[in-house]
């Protein structure tokens, strides 16, 4: 039989003696003592007297080795668990930190590929990979611009794609799919500009009826609770407002591209736009190009009918490439080239992106027209009404630069399945995109809705892709009989419903009439910085040795508890925290939320997710010592 000691036949091994004894001296009882599993007799009553009269045994070292251990192990309750006993090699751990960060943005975005985003990657050919990363920082606005214009349907957004590369502008074999200004640079030999996509310009001549139908424009869908003259005035209003973007377009280009189909032939629509483009705009360069005409020995032929609309046709083939050489040949020459760009690098290295996004018909559109102060996008009760991820840059009145990013609406996957439109598909996955690729998300809900399950949803997927966030209550002018209390009462209400991001400023707006619409970009800028601080390490060390002091990690049913050796912040965009403790199971999920808490409550970082990584690291002398013992 095993000598014990007096402590571990009372308590077992979680407690020794100089600790035991304070606590047993105010006992005025006998104390039941429970043998521990060995060949003992059963249990017998002592008096404290005689526990405290025990003789410790003195055994062999083997087993004074296996008592210490075990009470290292469980000794956390009277001295700090975040103190260390031996040196920390830091600059090893920041190390390690920035490998853990790095693993663990790979798997994260492994789990939220986007499904176009891999179309769009092999969209590029190696040269313009080379050219889009190595490509100088010029400012949008400095560079010439080449607009394409042409009735519906002639492969205006494939020629767009085409000279951008990759899949920027929704294509589908329907008519009307484009409807607002979509902006790409491009390249070619020492040329650099900016492509403008536009919807399809229609002749007057036609009907209303026969406008919708060349538009594919629909009275039904997404056109729910809108009253029936309000669908019609609507509707109506749609073609007009496609062209007048398209005009927009026009006038700020350089160069033309005006873009017939060589397999339908010449078209009265195309005359039409020929002495439009001829009278209005003659002072401009102007291409004609006719595309799909893959073979080039029919192109010949297809373009030869073509120059009766008095420009020199040019035969093309946006989908595979042909004659696309010689298009930018032209184009090139009439552009002029931008000099004394060096000195802007340093100014342009880094301009802050933020996408509004939201639910279809929530005045996303009408956000960014009252924040430019233009009608740069089309904005209409009809939903789903901006297709394409719209990108426009803007200087907000301090001069700090953004870059805005206008989406279509998002549904429910169910819904636009049951719709079955792959152009809302489409538009919903370039919507992902914009915000996988800005820094601050717009979440923008309407005021009578307050939070739907929808908005949830899109909450959590600006959570996991770690951007900074703000809810923008739009149409507040609709809330009944406001007071002082409203604001308030409603803030508590979207804080209920979407706790996962209660760290966002919520700002409160009434786009259409312009009002208050310059608080979402004083909130961004602010979550933007937020976003892109950095803790110092000392200060962040502090603020975890007060959180485990006011709350220690909680104890296992075997003793053990958490032990926090060392904590860094390893990245921001957003703030990535490290923590290295002795074994990461013994923090539960409640413990890590409370950490951030705590952490969000001393040092900030409103508006942006930050992120906790924790890393099990067992102490050197320790495992030494156990290997040591074991050879034994």
């Amino acid at each position: 039989m095993s000598c014990l000691s007096g402590t571990q036949l009372v308590l077992g091994k979680s407690f020794t003696l100089p600790y035991l004894i304070p606590r047993l001296s105010s006992l005025h009882h006998p104390l039941t003592i429970h043998p521990i599993r060995s060949n003992f007799s059963p249990p017998l009553l002592l008096p404290v007297s005689s526990f405290l009269s025990l003789p410790l045994c003195r055994c062999t070292d083997e087993f004074q080795d296996f008592l210490k251990e075990e009470e290292e192990e469980g000794e956390v309750e009277e001295e700090s668990s975040y103190e260390e006993e031996y040196e920390l090699d830091v600059d090893a751990l920041e190390s390690e930190a920035m490998e853990a960060v790095r693993r663990y943005s790979s798997s994260l975005s492994c789990q939220l590929i986007i499904e176009d985003e891999t179309d769009d990657l092999k969209g590029l050919s190696g040269k313009e990979k080379t050219r889009k990363s190595a490509s100088k920082s010029i400012p949008d606005h400095l560079l010439p611009k080449v607009t394409i214009v042409g009735r519906p349907n002639v492969g205006k957004s494939a020629l767009f794609n085409r000279l951008v590369g990759g899949n920027r502008a929704i294509v589908v074999d329907e008519p009307g799919v484009t409807r607002d200004r979509l902006y790409g640079r491009s390249f070619w030999g020492d040329h650099e500009f900016v492509v403008i996509d536009t919807g399809g310009v229609l002749n007057v001549s036609k009907s209303r009826e026969n406008v919708m139908e060349d538009l594919a424009i629909t009275k039904t869908i997404g056109m729910d609770g809108i009253p029936f003259v309000a669908r019609e005035a609507a509707v109506a209003r749609m073609p007009s407002m496609i062209e007048r973007q398209a005009t927009a377009a026009v006038e700020e280009a350089s160069v033309i591209i005006f873009l017939v189909d060589g397999q339908a032939g010449l078209t009265a629509a195309d005359v039409e736009i020929a002495d439009w483009l001829r009278k209005s705009y003659s002072s401009k360069y102007i291409v004609l190009a006719v595309n799909k005409c893959e073979s080039p020995r029919k192109g010949i032929m297809q373009a030869s009918e073509f120059w009766s609309l008095g420009y020199s046709p040019l035969p093309i083939s946006a989908l595979s490439g042909t004659g696309t050489g010689k298009l930018l040949d032209l184009v090139c020459s009439g552009l002029k080239k931008i000099e004394d760009v060096e000195n802007l690098d340093e100014e342009e290295s880094y301009v802050p992106s933020i996408a509004i996004v939201g639910r279809p018909n929530v005045g996303k559109s009408s956000i960014l027209n009252s924040l430019l102060g233009e009608d740069r996008t089309i904005v209409s009760p009809i939903s789903g009404t901006t297709r394409d991820a719209i990108d426009t840059e803007f200087i907000a009145p301090d001069g700090q630069k953004f870059r805005l990013i206008d989406t279509a609406g998002i549904r429910r996957r169910a819904s636009i399945a049951s719709s079955g439109s792959t152009t809302e598909a489409l538009s919903v996955n370039r919507a992902f995109h914009a915000i996988r690729r800005s820094d601050v998300v717009a979440l923008v809900i309407e005021a009578m809705a307050c939070i739907t399950e929808q908005d949830t949803r899109i909450a959590e997927r600006i959570e996991k892709e770690g951007k900074g966030c703000l809810i923008v209550v739009n149409k507040w002018d609709t809330i009944p009989n406001k007071n002082q209390q409203t604001a308030t009462y409603y803030e508590q209400d979207v804080r209920e419903k979407m706790r996962m991001s209660d760290w966002a400023p919520i700002v409160y707006s009434t786009a259409i009439a312009g009002q208050s619409v310059e608080k979402i970009i004083v909130a961004a800028s602010t979550v933007e910085k937020e976003r892109s601080r950095r803790l110092n390490t000392a200060i962040l060390n502090q603020v975890v040795r007060e959180a485990i002091a006011f709350k220690p990690p909680p104890r296992t049913r075997g003793g053990r508890r958490g032990r926090v050796y060392y904590c860094t912040q390893a990245a921001i965009r957003p703030p990535t925290f490290v923590f290295f403790v002795n074994d990461a199971k013994l923090f539960p999920e409640t413990y890590r939320r409370y950490m951030e808490k705590q952490l969000r409550t001393d040092a900030g970082f409103a508006g942006t997710p930050i992120r906790l990584l924790w890393r099990s690291r067992r102490k050197v002398e320790k495992d030494e010592g156990k290997a040591a013992t074991r050879t034994r």
